[in-house]
């Protein structure tokens, strides 16, 4: 149910212009200072994974593996993603939160 909910609010956060998807705006977003949550999608390559989780890792994003690439693009209202930032503090610590509740079931 929790990954019901992540989902919808990274809808939310779409709409309200605060989700960066794609590797490339992802990338943007976390070298900008101005991501505050990494979302990796489940079957995104290992080169890819690697790539984000040093990176986010550099810059002390938290990064959480969720969802395909088609079912993350499906929520953010675009085609497939292997990586969304969200790009706003509250929005982030909802949708981690979330997350969080998830994995401890």
């Amino acid at each position: 149910m929790n990954e019901k909910k992540a989902a919808a609010m990274i809808g939310f956060a779409q709409k309200a212009g605060k989700a960066a998807g794609g590797e490339f705006a992802a990338e943007k977003a976390v070298r900008s200072g101005s991501a505050y949550l990494m979302l990796i999608a489940t079957d995104a390559s290992e080169n890819t994974r690697k790539k984000f989780t040093n990176m986010a890792a550099w810059y002390h994003v938290p990064v959480y593996t969720f969802l395909s690439r088609t079912e993350l693009g499906r929520v953010q209202g675009k085609g497939a993603r292997a990586c969304i930032v969200i790009t706003d503090e509250n929005f982030a610590r909802v949708i981690e939160a979330q997350l969080k509740e998830e994995e401890t079931e």
